[in-house]
C-alpha cells in the first residue's frame, strides 16, 4: 500500500475497486486500514474504495497531538492529493463517523451522500475523562495494559462469538498502535462538540444505530438522525465497530442507501 503527503502529514492508503465513483471509508478509534478489510470487496464492484490510515495510527505518520480539524483537513488534502475531485460517497463507524460528520459540515460539496453507524452528538468533556486515564495508562504501562478494559465495551461476547479469529485478528492490530497517538486522540476528542456540525450537513444521510453498543447505544444515533435535515435512521444488529464486527451487514446495510 503507497504511502502520499497531504496535508503536512505522510498517510497510507488504499485505492481499490472499479467503480466510477469514490466511496471513502473512515475508520475508527485506533484503527487502521484494515478495518475495513472484510468489507472492502463489497463496495469494490460499484465503487473506487478509498481507505487510508488517519494520522497518529496504522502505518500513516504519528503525532503527539492532535486537532480535530487538523484530522478532517487530512482527508481533504488527501483527496486532493489523489486528485479526486469529484463529490464522494462517505461512510466511518464510531469515531470514524465523528470525523465523517466533521468533514460533511466543513466541505458540503464534496460529499454525495453520507453513512454513520454509531454516531455521536453532544460534548465529549463529561465521557472523556475516562478515556483519557486509559491513554494515560497506555502511556505508563503500554497498549496491551489497556486493551480488554477497552474492548469490554466496545467488542461484547456476543460479538466475539460468531468469529473468534476476527476478533483475535482485531486485538492484534490494536495492541500495535502507538501510545503517545493514542492518548492525543483522546484529549482531542475531550474537547469536541459535534452539535454544532448536524445543521451544516447538507448530503442525504443514512444514521445506524448499533444494538449491542454500550457506548453509544442506539437512543444516541436516533437523536444523531432527528438533527440531520435528511436523514434515515435504521436499526441494525451490531455493535460500536460495524464494520469490523458485522462486515456483511455492514456493506447490505450500505449498498442499497448509497445506490438508491
Amino acid at each position: 500500500m503507497p504511502w502520499i503527503q497531504a496535508n503536512g502529514a505522510s498517510l497510507r492508503y488504499q485505492l481499490s475497486g472499479s467503480g466510477t465513483n469514490t466511496l471513502v471509508l473512515v475508520h475508527e478509534a485506533g484503527g487502521c486500514i484494515e478495518s475495513y478489510d472484510e468489507a472492502t470487496p463489497g463496495f469494490e464492484k460499484d465503487f473506487r474504495v478509498l481507505r487510508y490510515d488517519q494520522r497518529g495510527f496504522g502505518f500513516s505518520e504519528k503525532a503527539r497531538e492532535l486537532t480535530f480539524d487538523g484530522v478532517v483537513a487530512d482527508l481533504a488534502g488527501l483527496l486532493d492529493a489523489l486528485h479526486i475531485k469529484t463529490p464522494v460517497y462517505l461512510a466511518g463507524c464510531a469515531m470514524g463517523a465523528d470525523f465523517s460528520v466533521g468533514f460533511a459540515a466543513r466541505y458540503p460539496a464534496r460529499v454525495v451522500k453520507l453513512a454513520l453507524a454509531s454516531p455521536n452528538i453532544d460534548h465529549n468533556g463529561p465521557r472523556s475523562a475516562g478515556s483519557i486515564e486509559r491513554g494515560q495508562h497506555a502511556e505508563r504501562e503500554g497498549i496491551r495494559a489497556v486493551m480488554d478494559a477497552s474492548h469490554e465495551r466496545s467488542y461484547p461476547e456476543n460479538l466475539r462469538v460468531p468469529d473468534r479469529a476476527r476478533f483475535e485478528r482485531y486485538q492484534a492490530r490494536w495492541v500495535c498502535n502507538t501510545p503517545v497517538s493514542f492518548t492525543a486522540q483522546a484529549r482531542m476528542m475531550s474537547t469536541n462538540d459535534l452539535t454544532p456540525d448536524y445543521p451544516k450537513i447538507t448530503a442525504p444521510t443514512l444514521v445506524i444505530g448499533a444494538k449491542y453498543d454500550a457506548l453509544r447505544p442506539p437512543e444516541k444515533a436516533e437523536r444523531v438522525a432527528k438533527a440531520l435535515k435528511n436523514s434515515k435512521y435504521v436499526l441494525a444488529e451490531t455493535g460500536h465497530f460495524m464494520a469490523l464486527q458485522t462486515p456483511r451487514l455492514f456493506v447490505d446495510t450500505l449498498l442499497p442507501f448509497f445506490k438508491g
